[in-house]
This record gives structure tokens, sequence and C-alpha cells, in this order.
């Protein structure tokens, strides 16, 4: 199996995963994974054609994962840095596909579940049209390349990914490692109006997607990859102070939303809106074809991500 931008947090979850189940993984990045792991490393740019293509020529599948983090201050260098780094890097390998005589049979593609916008109140689903704002532009604008992309005998999936939580291991663990530290610290209050929605995933859960995915030849089309049980920012605050180690601050501070405004990017250096503003999302998809989460529920989720001791200390 080969991960395109598979360094950070999600890529060496999913390149354990696999090497786990059997298969021989490759990594495909500019950097090389932080954690030294049971995968090859091949260089890539995420934007040029290279001989780094050799390692798409037999491979069983291919999973994209390439795209600028959006953690951070939406300056307008960095939201053309949003948008191109994911159409540019799913272009390429649809390029990378057509010069190898035997390309993946399937290709799973990630995108966002920021694609619906920011609704205060409605449950969205993979037939819920699309949002307004910058998530949604750069969301209809990667899977649109990824359809030009995608070979036609090739079986695509899409997978709108919500917010993914999971372990420490080295190569972060994704927007827990900033939280966590928040929550302990007695800053892991309520954020803004606290009504808005926190749709999340366990990285389990999220594995188990990729891998069905590629394997299950009755996968294909959009998915929504989230809990079926999304929760308010709030609730999910809550059960974060809860899940927390030592020591436990079954109180905290609230975040009004002017704090945040100002705070986010002057000390964290990130987007106020991504705290600010958020959805609630499931997969109708997955609840028809029978799919069962591994962490339905989010205190469960949380402890799992918590379980091993000095992790986020």
């Amino acid at each position: 199996m080969v991960i395109a931008g598979g360094s950070g947090f999600l890529g060496v979850s999913l390149a354990y995963h696999l090497a786990g189940a059997g298969w021989q993984v490759t990594i495909l990045s500019r950097n090389r994974p932080r954690p030294e792991g049971p995968w090859q490393h091949v260089a890539w740019d995420a934007c040029s054609v290279g001989a780094w293509t050799a390692c798409l020529d037999g491979a069983a599948g291919l999973v994209n994962l390439v795209g600028r983090t959006v953690d951070c201050v939406k300056t307008p260098e960095h939201c053309d840095e949003i948008l191109r780094s994911r159409v540019e890097a799913t272009r390429v390998l649809g390029i990378a596909c057509r010069t190898v005589p035997s390309p993946p049979n399937v290709w799973v593609q990630m995108s966002t579940a920021h694609i619906y916008g920011d609704p205060p109140s409605v449950w969205c689903d993979e037939d819920s049209p699309t949002g307004y704002g910058l998530a949604p532009t750069v969301g209809i604008a990667w899977e649109k390349e990824f359809s030009r992309a995608v070979l036609p005998q090739q079986r695509g999936v899409i997978l709108r990914t919500s917010f993914v939580v999971g372990r420490n291991r080295g190569a972060g663990g994704g927007a827990l490692s900033k939280l966590a530290p928040l929550a302990r610290c007695g800053l892991g209050g309520t954020v803004g109006s606290g009504r808005q929605g926190m749709s999340w995933i366990h990285e389990v859960d999220m594995n188990r997607l990729f891998e069905r995915g590629l394997a299950n030849d009755a996968m294909e089309g959009v998915y929504v990859a989230s809990s079926p049980n999304p929760v308010s920012n709030s609730d999910f605050m809550r059960s974060l102070r809860r899940a927390v180690p030592w020591p436990k601050v079954p109180l905290a501070l609230p975040a009004f939303a002017w704090m945040v405004r100002l705070g986010a990017p002057l000390l964290l250096r990130t987007d106020p809106e991504i705290a600010l503003y958020g959805r609630y999302v499931k997969s109708s998809r997955l609840e028809r074809e029978g799919f069962e989460f591994t962490y339905p529920w989010l205190p469960e989720a949380l402890s799992a991500c918590f379980k091993e001791p000095g992790e986020w200390r």
C-alpha cells in the first residue's frame, strides 16, 4: 500500500495499522516520518512527477492524505497553500498512475467534513449540500480534481473526514496534542457559545475505514468519516477534562469568543474560527452498510487516547 502525504499523525497511524495487518507500506512525503517504523519512505515534493512513481507500479492501493495543515492563521498565502497543496498533489498522483504499467486498483482519497460549512444545528450526511467559505471551496476543488485524476478502471473512495482523536506516537497526536495541555492547565472550558458541533472520529475507526475502502470492492464514492455521535463543543471539552491524565481539572475557565479571536492567532498561531464554529455530521451510507464503530461514544474514545502512561505528559 502507498500512503501519499503519510509523514504526519494520520499517515503514521495508518501505516502502523496497515503494516500490522500484513501489508508492505510505502510512505510518500517531503520529510521522513519522525518515528522509525515498519515502512519504506520515498521522498516526494507533492507537486511533480519523478522516479518516485515506480512505487505505484503494482501497488495494491493508494491513499492520498496530502495537504497543508489548516491549523494556522489564515493569511492569503496560507489559504493559497491549503488549496494548491491538495489540488496539485491529487493531479500529480493521477498523472503518475497513468505512467506506470500496473497502477493501484483502488484509490482512497482524503477529503474534509468541513465541506458542509458551519451550519449551527443542521445534521449533514453524504447527501447534504456543501457549505460556504474557504473550507467548502477547498473541499469541492479537492474532490473535483480527484474525479478527474482517478483512472476509469480504478475504484475511487472519498472519505470526508471529521476531527480525528488519537494517541501521540512521536508524529503528534493531532489536535489533542494542543488541547490536552490546555485542559490540564484549567483552560479546557467551553469555547464561544459551546453549542457549535464537534464531529469526531477515533483513529482506530479512521484506520478501519481506510482499510475498508482499500479492501472492500463494494465501497465506492463519497463517505462521511465520523462517529455517529457528534457532540457540542461544551460536551466535548467536558469529556476531555475528565479523560486527561493527572492533574484532573473538573472545572475550567470558559473561552469567550472575543478571547479566542484575540488569543488564537497571537498565542497558538491558529485560526480562531476552527474553535468557534463547527458542524454535526454522520454517515448515512456507513449506517446502511452496517459498519460498526469501535468507539462510537466520545468518553470511551478519549479514554483510549490517554491510556498509555506518560504519553501526553
